[in-house]
């Protein structure tokens, strides 16, 4: 088993002067060196040293090499610039912030991957490389990108996107989006993130809003028809005849729980996906009226998916005192309660996913994040033709 270490790497910044960021097993080694030797920690756990004057940069330089040496921490100097999320981000559209994040432990590194949305070179460079520090850009709308050094190079960076939603194995999603490779010259980042990334990130999000409605209608439809061909044949799927009509009741109260559980996913996300629609620029204008009919049934679900939202935050409050029969009957009354739009979405699904798969968007839209409460959304007018880039 190797020694734990504890490494500084060393890069400059234009504004701070001297970067200094601290990692391995003994950082607080690396941290006290840099302390002893006159830098200043900053909030985000790195720390500077000016350049200003030539003769005090040296003296800090040699500080830190006599610290760095007592503490038993070895220096490292970066071919790059200190990470420039800060410069990207002024550049990128919209309102854009950077803030860098330091693992310093190497353990504190396995905290990314349960938000890493990336089946590219960012995946294999969190497996197989130490980050030790990566700057997280946001634009106040939900959407966040990881930017790291990329390692094994002596230049450029890797962007890739982060989200806080369920997902599965990335490598088996074909909506994941994958990172990019940028240049070191913050402009030229800005501009491949502008035209390249943000726009397969707003796809990547579209294809998976709808692979999640269409996932849940899926697992609605197979126990629907499980249940009604159970009510029309009078007879359980073993074939033994049901002989009271409670049981009838009893199971239509727990497919509607369990519907519930499925619909939500249609309530989050198909109110978005419905306002991109343009059925009239499509193959198919006819599809205007089934798509009015979802929206219509989005519209009856209201009131049940405002309950479900002002209940849920009280119910996982109290979790362990919540008996699991409570949920059920909650989730029931409210599954009963939207059967008619359920069956709606059920009858209309085909169209609803050709009209969505038409209007995958393109073009330098800001992102967004959808609203899981807005369920009455309907289209913005068609917008004038314009060109757009190929890539954005």
């Amino acid at each position: 088993m190797p020694n734990p270490t504890a490494e500084i790497t060393l890069t400059t910044s234009r504004h701070l002067g001297l970067v200094a960021i601290a990692h391995g097993e003994k950082y607080q080694q690396a941290n006290r060196a840099l302390e002893e030797a006159g830098f200043e920690r900053l909030p985000n756990g790195a720390s500077t040293a000016p350049l200003t004057d030539p003769q005090a940069a040296r003296r800090t330089a040699s500080a830190l090499v006599h610290h760095a040496h007592a503490h038993g921490a070895t220096i490292t100097t970066s071919t790059r610039p200190y990470l420039g999320g800060p410069e990207i981000a002024a550049q990128l559209p919209g309102t854009w912030t950077a803030e860098l994040e330091i693992y310093s432990h190497p353990l504190w590194q396995e905290d990314l991957w349960p938000m890493l949305w990336e089946a590219g070179e960012m995946y294999r460079a969190l497996e197989d490389h130490r980050i030790p520090f990566a700057s997280v850009l946001k634009n106040g709308s939900g959407t966040e990108l990881l930017l790291i050094e990329r390692p094994g190079h002596s230049s450029g960076y890797l962007l890739g996107a982060l989200t806080d939603r369920e997902q599965e194995d990335p490598h088996d999603d074909p909506t994941t989006p994958r990172s990019i490779v940028l240049p070191a010259n913050p402009g030229l980042a800005a501009r491949a993130i502008e035209d390249t990334f943000l726009p397969a990130h707003r796809r990547a999000l579209h294809h998976q809003d709808l692979n999640n409605v269409l996932n849940g209608l899926a697992r609605i439809r197979e126990e629907h028809e499980t249940l009604q061909a159970i009510k029309d044949s009078g007879r359980y799927s073993d074939g033994v005849p049901l002989r009271d009509s409670r049981l009838i009741a009893g199971m239509e109260r727990d497919f509607a729980d369990r519907a519930w559980l499925s619909y939500r996913a249609v309530l989050e996300h198909a109110p978005l996906l419905l306002t991109r629609c343009r059925p009239a620029a499509s193959p198919w204008p006819e599809d205007a009226a089934a798509l009015d009919r979802l929206r219509e049934a989005l519209v009856h679900s209201q009131d049940a998916w405002d309950k479900w939202n002002n209940l849920r935050d009280e119910l996982y409050s109290i979790p362990a005192t919540l008996p699991a029969h409570e949920w059920s009957q909650v989730r029931g009354q409210l599954g009963l309660a939207v059967l008619p739009a359920i069956e709606t979405w059920l009858s209309d699904s085909d169209v609803f996913e050709r009209q969505v798969r038409a209007a995958v968007p393109g073009g330098p839209a800001a992102l967004s994040a959808p609203t899981p409460r807005l369920l009455t959304a309907r289209p913005a007018a068609l917008p004038a033709p314009r060109s757009t880039p190929a890539h954005r």
